[in-house]
């Protein structure tokens, strides 16, 4: 009995050990960084890309002592898991007078492991020339889960002119995947892209159009998903549905924003961490006003000139909404400013149509105008107000600007006021020759 005893305790912690084995091979890694170049050349597009081995699970590598990677017979399971994991989830195409086709299969020019200390993908040259040199010791004491693949294929093309998109699928190597792709075309400058998890079909070198409509779309989406900005939009028509009033305030909001959103992508907003926050906390307050404006009064001329002035806030948060996306532009950065702000504006036109229609229903049929302005003011300055207060106290945790962030956000307060005071001036001019052309009608 005792050794029966002992023996089922002996295959009991064996199986336990097995399965946390097993269980510890199938884990999938938190966070994976994928380095990759894409560089067409002649009739071949060269790819070389670095996965840590960690995330390339299921695969059966050679094994020595103690859970060592046996790095001299490993050739063969390192090209199944280059094929398996990356040339077999990564997507290229070639595109030629309008015509686009998906390359491959690629030919695997090597497979290999480094060590996690490598700086070799540093820059194009030193991976390729890395992966020409020598290979690690086939003694080497390396666990499979410390080491890098390395890997390079080749795909035929038919000509390095033609346009060049990939979809990278490799968002089941972990739970956050990363890639850090660089685009080296024949000529021009390189291309840097930072991708998480499934981007889509990523165009290396975009034509304008393909940029202007990936632009047009990215807008049109921001504004629909942007709560802040759609409360604002309520505040701002609630008290205005007339197409004569609306134009004019809808107007100076998409010239203001536009202005400090084209300024922020080009680099001349503040640069500090500080900022992002601030705009936020402007944000609520702007929706704040407009709620207070509303319930004691206002006029479409007061409108006019205080939506120009919030609409140069609501510029910088569209601008970091874009900050990620700009890496889709390619060489056509300010289209793809104008084409976001289209989309905006197309968003803004459908939130329009549905909402007039829907606020001059409510008042007609469900509560006097006066008294329903009021009540969807209240709700909305209420919301306005706890974001304020949160937005704010994030705030507080930054610290202040130092005398050279100052002096830059003096230097764009200025510009702002000088833009302001354009835009007062416009307005008053248009008024004086709206009187004047009534004057003209009225005495002919």
């Amino acid at each position: 009995m005792l050794d029966a005893g002992k023996i089922l305790v002996n295959c009991l912690a064996a199986l336990t050990l097995a399965l946390s084995t097993c269980a510890r091979a199938h884990d999938i890694p938190t966070d994976v960084l994928v380095s990759a170049y894409v560089k067409p050349e002649g009739q071949r597009l060269r790819l070389l890309v670095r996965v840590p081995m960690k995330a390339l699970r299921d695969v059966d590598y050679p094994r020595r002592g103690a859970g060592l990677l046996d790095l001299g017979r490993a050739d063969a399971s390192l090209a199944n898991a280059a094929t398996l994991w990356i040339s077999d989830e990564l997507e290229l195409y070639e595109g030629l007078n309008g015509n686009e086709a998906r390359l491959g299969p690629p030919r695997l020019v090597d497979a290999r492991v480094s060590l996690e200390s490598d700086k070799s993908f540093a820059s194009y040259e030193q991976a390729l020339a890395h992966l020409a040199g020598e290979r690690l010791p086939g003694t080497m004491d390396l666990y499979w889960e410390q080491g890098l693949l390395d890997a390079l294929f080749e795909y035929p093309i038919a000509s390095d002119r033609a346009d060049f998109s990939i979809r990278p699928r490799l968002e089941r190597l972990g739970a956050r995947t990363t890639i850090s792709l660089r685009f080296l075309p024949p000529e021009g400058t390189v291309r840097g892209f930072e991708l998480h998890g499934d981007p889509g079909l990523v165009r290396l070198d975009p034509r304008w159009l393909q940029a202007a409509s990936r632009f047009v779309e990215l807008g049109f989406l921001h504004i629909l998903e942007g709560t802040d900005h759609l409360l604002f939009l309520l505040c701002l028509v609630i008290p205005f549905r007339r197409l004569g009033q609306l134009v004019w305030i809808v107007t100076s909001f998409t010239v203001a924003h536009s202005i400090t959103l084209i300024a922020s992508a080009y680099g001349l907003g503040p640069g500090g961490l500080w900022f992002p926050p601030l705009i936020e906390t402007l944000i609520a307050i702007s929706i704040l006003y407009m709620a207070i404006e509303n319930v004691l009064g206002s006029s479409v001329g007061r409108r006019w000139i205080v939506t120009f002035g919030f609409g140069l806030v609501h510029g910088f948060a569209f601008s970091y909404a874009l900050r990620e996306s700009l890496q889709f532009a390619g060489s056509h950065l300010l289209t793809s400013l104008l084409a976001f702000n289209v989309g905006i504006e197309l968003g803004q036109l459908l939130v329009l149509v549905l909402l007039v229609p829907a606020l001059n229903l409510l008042f007609r049929r469900a509560a006097v105008e006066r008294t329903g302005t009021i009540v969807l003011s209240l709700i909305a300055g209420h919301t306005a107000w706890h974001w304020m207060t949160e937005r704010a106290e994030r705030l507080s945790r930054f610290p202040w600007p130092d005398a050279a962030q100052l002096a830059s956000a003096v230097r764009l307060l200025m510009l702002l006021l000088v833009l302001g005071g354009v835009a007062w001036a416009a307005r008053a001019a248009l008024r004086r020759r709206r009187d004047r052309q009534g004057q003209a009608r009225n005495g002919g």
